[in-house]
């Protein structure tokens, strides 16, 4: 999108290549036809607009399939052979099935401008989108720890990741100076704003350790003991119990990561469903937790066990589910049927 707001092109034009980018699958072709996302635009229009986008890098995307995305960037090489050309045009087909005598006989080529050709058509790419839509690795830096120590909870913020923040002495003295009434008014309401901020950062560090320290209460046997004894956990209850309201968790659930003896988890992690266990104890299991435990049954399993016999066995343990979601939560966790498991 950056290359394409550098462009010398009108605001119309423009808006046309976001919504032809934003059209785009991994590949760098068409997820549908651009000619639906334009009523009422010309033909000529619209070819305009995806000229723009074909010319930026990578070159080729905004075409239908890999023929057309070859043919688009040999058409934009200045080096690009006319041969070549030609090739991807009208002998696709033979080019697909590696028929080069068939295409130097009907295009009456000796076997040096083949050559040249095939090996300039071997410097394209057929999927140019995939130069960046390749996921780079993603890195977690836990924004607090919890750390088991002599049988009590320790948790640590990471202070590394919070910001020095503090105001310029600069301003603050510009503050108490005597200045005309605009210029007063300006730098007081702006030195407030800043101590605003930063105090609301202090405020969310100290709320974010609040919500940790009420989730490893609530969890304590998942931090000692590991993810199968997951309890079943609701953001009200962190949030009557920090005193906050429940979005105000449910923000901080999804943007913060908490780093255990177990992994690092996002604090979502620990809000989850319960389930109704059997027997007069009324035992309650969270879903993750369940999932735990069938991930360990296939793991240790001699034979494949059908998603029935899972269920079987949890119910024998007191965890009642349908077959059906036993099915849901193996498929969760990437495990094969039984069927793949015996032949995988």
């Amino acid at each position: 999108l950056w290359q394409l707001r550098l462009q010398p092109i009108g605001n119309r034009r423009r808006q046309m290549g976001e919504t032809l980018i934003q059209n785009l699958n991994q590949d760098g072709f068409h997820k549908e036809d651009p000619a639906s996302l334009f009523p009422g635009v010309s033909d000529d229009t619209l070819v305009k607009a995806m000229e723009v986008v074909r010319g930026l890098d990578p070159q080729g995307v905004c075409t239908t399939d890999f023929r057309e995305s070859l043919l688009v960037q040999a058409e934009l090489r200045s080096d690009a052979p006319a041969v070549a050309i030609l090739i991807l045009r009208n002998h696709m087909d033979l080019l697909e099935h590696g028929k080069y005598q068939d295409i130097q006989r009907r295009l009456k080529l000796d076997e040096q401008a083949l050559a040249a050709a095939m090996s300039f058509i071997k410097t394209l790419n057929p999927f140019p989108g995939r130069v960046y839509s390749a996921e780079e690795s993603r890195y977690v830096i836990p924004d607090v720890q919890v750390k088991l120590k002599d049988d009590e909870f320790v948790i640590v913020s990471n202070d590394e990741e919070i910001p020095v923040i503090g105001i310029n002495p600069f301003f603050d003295h510009l503050a108490e100076e005597k200045h005309d009434k605009a210029t007063d008014t300006f730098v007081k309401e702006n030195v407030r704003r800043a101590k605003w901020f930063i105090q609301s950062i202090h405020q969310r560090n100290k709320t974010l350790l609040k919500v940790v320290r009420s989730i490893v209460e609530f969890q304590r046997q998942f931090f000692a003991r590991g993810p199968k004894y997951l309890a079943p956990l609701t953001l009200k209850d962190i949030a009557t119990e920090v005193g906050v309201h429940e979005t105000t968790i449910s923000r901080i659930a999804g943007k913060k990561y908490v780093q255990t003896d177990w992994g690092i988890f996002e604090l979502r992690y620990f809000f989850t469903n319960s389930i109704s266990g059997s027997g007069s104890g009324g035992s309650r299991f969270s879903k993750e937790g369940v999932k735990q435990v069938i991930k360990e049954m296939i793991t240790a399993e001699t034979n494949a066990m059908s998603d029935q016999d899972i269920t079987d066995l949890l119910a024998r343990k007191g965890i009642r589910l349908a077959r059906r979601t036993v099915a849901k939560y193996r498929q969760e966790l990437n495990m094969d049927s039984s069927f793949g498991r015996k032949h995988g």
